[in-house]
């Protein structure tokens, strides 16, 4: 919310999610940070846009534990939705979403003008239009979540992209190693992109987790984390046929100048090996399946 306050991407949609942060955090982990919000977002809408395009909108995505996302909304805009496009998380967070679409007429208008069918299904726990749903689901419980899907109608023969950001770290390695097995056996043509942390073995990461751990975050699956080769092998060992990991300072380096450029002027930052260290403690990683060539 803040990074898009100060200009570094545009989002009118967040604003009624999120509250606008009164305090300002010390410059140089803000302007870090940031930059690497903004390399996520970058990053993660790039391989989205790609797959969209491939598959020509003829396919559904999968936004697992989605938070307070607005990608629906953007890609409304942008004329590229896909036939359905599903968000899951616990359904506390799902009531609260569910609470703010209702409330707010910019959240609620695109869900009904892309509508089609019957009336539109929605209760404290779930809500189901014909192109948009939004399921209370545990992600530890790959049956619980197929069975939520199907009822929203997933379709196991469309192509599939699932996303997943910041989320797979708080899973147990078995448990996040279930759910990537789930995602490659049911859909025969598949994507899956994972933005989480990687070189976590190293003092910088060994720095991070102990931030996280006095905060009461603990991050079960951090073991997974060790390297882009880690990131990789999982997917790899869980049914995907091939995938790819970078870490952030490569995706910042691959971004478009000079918009890099435009957000460098933000906000002075001389904390640049602190920057680089961030950036190379995160990493975006994409598999795939494609039994139809594409």
């Amino acid at each position: 919310r803040f990074a898009v306050s100060v200009g570094y991407w545009k989002d009118p949609y967040i604003q009624y999610f999120v509250r606008q942060a009164k305090e300002r955090k010390a410059p140089e982990i803000n302007r870090g940070k940031l930059a690497c919000y903004y390399a996520r977002v970058h990053g993660v809408s790039y391989l989205i846009q790609a797959f969209l395009k491939k598959t020509e909108c003829n396919c559904q995505i999968v936004n697992l534990g989605a938070g307070m996302d607005t990608l629906f909304w953007r890609l409304k805009d942008e004329n590229l939705l896909p036939r359905k496009y599903f968000e899951v998380d616990f359904p506390m967070i799902v009531a609260r979403k569910i609470h703010n679409i209702k409330s707010k007429p910019p959240l609620s208008k695109p869900i009904m003008e892309s509508h089609s069918g019957d009336s539109l299904l929605i209760d404290s726990h779930s809500l189901d239009s014909s192109r948009y749903s939004l399921v209370g689901a545990d992600l530890r419980f790959s049956s619980d979540l197929e069975e939520k899907l199907k009822k929203h109608n997933l379709d196991t023969h469309l192509p599939t992209l699932l996303v997943a950001e910041c989320v797979l770290v708080y899973m147990t390695p078995q448990q996040s190693a279930n759910l990537l097995k789930w995602a490659a056996s049911t859909f025969p043509v598949a994507m899956f992109i994972n933005y989480e942390q990687v070189n976590m073995t190293d003092r910088f990461g060994q720095i991070m987790i102990e931030n996280l751990q006095r905060r009461q975050c603990n991050l079960a699956g951090v073991e997974v984390c060790r390297s882009l080769d880690s990131q990789k092998e999982r997917l790899l060992l869980n049914g995907w046929e091939a995938a790819h990991a970078i870490d952030m300072m490569k995706v910042y380096s691959f971004l478009p100048q000079a918009d890099v450029k435009r957000i460098e002027g933000l906000e002075f930052l001389d904390e640049k090996e602190l920057f680089e260290q961030l950036m190379q403690h995160y990493c975006i990683c994409w598999a795939s399946k494609d039994s139809s060539n594409l």
